[in-house]
């Protein structure tokens, strides 16, 4: 579930699923862009929005903290 020692959601792959799906996400056409981001934090990103649908009760703190500091900067 985590990986690196950082704690994990319930929704993140196992490392198992990591070794099977990871092939395919690999498949990428020689001139693509660069990975700027760690594509199994991605991966997880979206197995956690597919799981919970996204819903404010199930948003990590950390995303809630972030959105509310760019409302409140944006407001003004």
């Amino acid at each position: 579930m985590a990986s690196q020692g950082k704690v994990g959601y319930p929704s993140d792959v196992s490392d198992e699923e990591w070794g099977f799906v990871l092939p395919y996400l690999l498949l990428s056409r020689e001139d693509s862009a660069h990975r700027e981001h760690d594509l199994r934090a991605v991966f997880n990103g979206v197995r956690y929005i597919s799981r919970t649908g996204n819903q404010w009760r199930f948003m990590p703190t950390i995303i809630l903290r972030g959105l509310q500091f760019f409302s409140r900067c944006s407001a003004g």
